[in-house]
């Protein structure tokens, strides 16, 4: 390895993002994340044994279709990244198979730690939500040296979620492979490619069920990739003085924060061979509405410090379709739940969301 970034030359970076409540949560609902339908993958299983080597040169791999490519955290309104990201996605009955492909001229690292805050490096990261009620969640970050984050959190940040650092995930494998030089400013590289696989036994333990998927199973995940604007200097890599990082992910999520899991994209896992597609998210608009009413609460508990009782305090009016109720706010102990009542075939369905954010359809009792 030549020139690698000092520590002195890395820009100072939280370890851990703000949880003050930012402004106009409701409008950046409204105008920035709702608009967005989460990006769909189908994940077929693997029909050959993968090699976790970084490589992506078994057969298993061609068969496996691209994700789009990455585009800015906060949609398509935003510049195109600058360099191409993709992944994709494989599974049989130990492994959960992620590979991903980043176009990178200058590919560098730092970090060598486990456990660091590998986005002060440019990295990958995947973020795995089994349930799909946005809490828990799982966190994984990886640079170019193949040094390693791993994480639990018990809901996001905003709802005074708790990170696990401790939290490991035994038996996983990880791979990166440089198509290029690491920490070499004198050429130009071509990128690198990561493989990963994270075992069942593992990420089920907050699924809903022991082991990997059923078919036509979905989960809710999403990809992010960190990347620094840099010069070089005597030979040196440093990160633009004053430069924010790009935020490039797979799924956009509207504003720049990846913890907000309502907006990852869908896995739906199938041992299929052929063509299936994703099935949509049942009665979106019904789901909308309760984050709606998720994200107002927010902000009328920050100027009142407490929560409303209703929606004409919220100051919520909004249109009906005809197969979609409105939303009923039941005050608790510890806050409230919304209830969206919503109609498919002639039977009612419910989305329920808490004051803090766990999101459920169909429960048969409160949450």
């Amino acid at each position: 390895m030549k020139s690698p970034i000092s520590d002195k030359d890395l820009v100072d970076t939280p370890s851990l993002p703000p949880t003050e409540l930012p402004s106009g949560e409701h409008a950046d609902w409204l105008d920035k994340m709702q608009p967005i339908t989460p990006m769909g993958y189908v994940c077929q299983r693997a029909v050959t044994p993968i090699i976790v080597d970084g490589l992506l040169d078994e057969a298993a791999w061609s068969a496996a279709p691209w994700t789009t490519d990455f585009v800015d955290i906060e949609g398509e309104l935003k510049p195109k990244p600058r360099f191409r990201t993709r992944v994709k996605m494989l599974w049989d009955d130990e492994y959960l198979y992620i590979a991903a492909e980043m176009e990178e001229p200058h590919v560098w690292a730092t970090l060598t730690e486990h456990d660091s805050v590998i986005f002060q490096d440019p990295d990958f990261e995947v973020f795995i939500d089994p349930m799909g009620n946005t809490q828990p969640y799982y966190e994984f970050e990886m640079n170019a040296l193949n040094t390693t984050w791993d994480l639990q959190l018990d809901k996001p940040y905003m709802d005074n979620g708790k990170p696990d650092n401790s939290w490991e995930i035994p038996g996983a494998k990880t791979a990166v492979h440089i198509d290029g030089t690491l920490n070499d400013p004198s050429d130009t590289d071509r990128g690198w490619t990561i493989e990963l696989a994270f075992p069942w036994s593992v990420l089920s333990e907050r699924a809903r069920h022991p082991g990997p998927p059923v078919e036509g199973e979905q989960w809710r995940i999403n990809f992010s990739r960190v990347e620094w604007q840099i010069s070089t200097d005597v030979g040196v890599y440093k990160k633009l003085p004053n430069t924010l990082e790009d935020n490039w992910v797979w799924s956009p999520q509207g504003v720049v924060d990846m913890h907000r899991p309502e907006m990852w994209g869908i896995v739906q896992f199938t041992y299929e061979p052929g063509a299936v597609s994703v099935a949509p998210i049942p009665c979106k608009p019904a789901r909308d509405l309760a984050l709606e009413v998720y994200y107002a609460q927010r902000e009328y508990h920050k100027a009142h410090a407490r929560w409303a009782a209703g929606l004409g305090e919220l100051g919520l009016s909004v249109d009906l379709p005809i197969s979609i109720e409105a939303p009923v706010v039941q005050p608790t102990d510890n806050g409230y739940i919304c209830s969206v009542v919503f109609w498919e075939s002639k039977d009612p369905h419910v989305w329920r969301i808490r004051q803090d954010r766990l999101l459920k359809l169909d429960e048969p009792t409160p949450i």
